[in-house]
């Protein structure tokens, strides 16, 4: 027994002058996170609950077989190497798998593994740079003596931030995407009544403006290209309409296919349906161009005064102050 507390206290005193009074704490640390990281395999290996199972089989997202492997190899290995990790990294509840989806198609992420690629970065950039902020605070307190909160969010800041570092860049790029479509619709509309108007089938113009609008807005052209093929598969249209409205996640695209669904059950001329709201989309563009024409004033207030108002001060009170400490310094003051 005495042998352990002499072996105990010499390294501890070791790990003290090496690392700190903070050293074996750090150490204990360091090695709870490697075994966390071994045990990891173990978990991740077990067998899928077949209530699991039943839950995929709700939302139409059965276990894989030997066929469907097959096919997803072609795909890539990334997703062979994830699929047996799907009951982990995917969400089991229905509403939030749905929503997760929704959101990573409006982003443009539309492959079937988009959800469990997407938890795995943000599990394993969580884990990387936790892993990097554990050394940084062993480095810190081998080169200085900081602080117990100022290690804890050395560590904890760098985990959180490689977390979510796969949700700011899906919200990004959904935002981004988002824009890109609402700026060229108007335009989409216009090429589409022109198509119309000129004998085309709705189908049709769809496929010419997907490829017509390519090169300036590839974002809607994905969408109406998606469109065209659906209803080539003989998909329902009024079905095809609301899915491209969801994924857009555009009040615009949304308003748009409503316009169309009625036009269609009313048996309403589509040309003239569409003229009336393609001027509409016009007009909302350019009260989109006043409106932040109008809010630049009040933006370029702040700059205005940080960078007007003190020069100004300067040329017209400076040459009085140079006067009066001048006269004041001659006085004996």
């Amino acid at each position: 027994m005495e042998i352990v507390t002499s072996l105990y206290e010499q390294a501890n005193t070791f790990l003290t002058d090496q690392f700190g009074e903070l050293g074996p704490l750090l150490v204990i640390g360091v090695l709870g996170m490697f075994l966390v990281l071994l045990t990891l395999p173990i978990l991740l290996k077990k067998e899928k609950d077949p209530l699991d199972k039943l839950r995929a089989a709700a939302r139409g997202q059965v276990a894989e077989d030997d066929s469907k492997a097959k096919l997803r190899r072609g795909r890539g290995k990334g997703g062979d190497k994830l699929a047996k990790y799907s009951s982990f990294l995917e969400p089991q509840d229905e509403q939030q798998y749905s929503d997760i989806k929704l959101k990573l198609l409006q982003a443009g992420y539309r492959s079937k593994d988009a959800v469990r690629t997407y938890h795995f970065l943000q599990f394993a950039l969580g884990i990387v740079f936790l892993v990097l902020g554990v050394l940084y605070a062993i480095y810190s307190s081998v080169t200085g003596e900081p602080s117990t909160q100022a290690m804890i969010l050395s560590i904890i800041i760098p985990g959180a931030t490689g977390y979510m570092m796969p949700k700011y860049w899906v919200t990004k790029r959904q935002q981004k995407r988002q824009e890109e479509i609402t700026n060229g619709f108007p335009d989409s509309l216009d090429m589409m009544l022109v198509c119309v108007e000129a004998g085309q089938s709705l189908d049709q113009s769809i496929v010419r403006v997907s490829s017509e609008i390519r090169a300036g807005f590839p974002a809607l052209a994905d969408e109406f290209e998606m469109v065209a093929q659906e209803m080539k598969a003989g998909k329902d249209k009024v079905t095809v309409l609301r899915d491209m409205s969801e994924r857009a996640g555009v009040p615009d695209v949304a308003s748009f296919v409503t316009v169309l669904i009625q036009s269609a059950s009313f048996g309403t001329s589509v040309a003239e349906a569409l003229r009336v709201y393609a001027a509409e989309m016009r007009d909302k563009r350019i009260m989109r161009a006043e409106e932040k024409a109008n809010t630049l004033p009040t933006k370029m207030t702040l700059a205005t005064m940080m960078l007007t108002v003190p020069p100004l001060l300067i040329i017209l009170i400076g040459p009085s102050v140079y006067g009066i400490a001048d006269t004041l310094s001659k006085a004996g003051f």
